[in-house]
């Protein structure tokens, strides 16, 4: 559950016409190495982030828990249980009167 003002911070996904223009400008060219996607690599391999250790990932404040979403500070479970927005924890919805379950 997120509110309005944090609906804005969510992350964007990038437009399908860039993705369709780089394949095509590949498959156009003859050879790999005019800019275009490296093929057939291992990206396991091949990471940047070779540190799997992260001691600062976010947790949630109220169980404890890991947070996937990034920018949040409560897990989905949490913020639908309690009715907040799991970005800032504004009271969104009232929820004394409903039977919820999240497991």
């Amino acid at each position: 559950m997120v509110c309005g003002k944090c609906e804005k911070k969510l992350g964007t996904l990038i437009t399908p016409e860039v993705r369709k223009r780089e394949t095509a400008a590949v498959s156009s060219s003859s050879s790999s190495s005019s800019g275009g996607r490296k093929m057939a690599t291992n990206t396991l391999l091949s990471q940047k982030n070779k540190n799997k250790f992260a001691p600062y990932e976010i947790k949630c404040k109220l169980c404890k828990t890991r947070v996937n979403q990034t920018g949040s500070h409560y897990c989905q479970n949490c913020a639908y249980k309690n009715g907040i927005c799991a970005m800032c924890g504004v009271k969104i919805l009232d929820t004394k009167m409903y039977k919820q379950t999240a497991k």
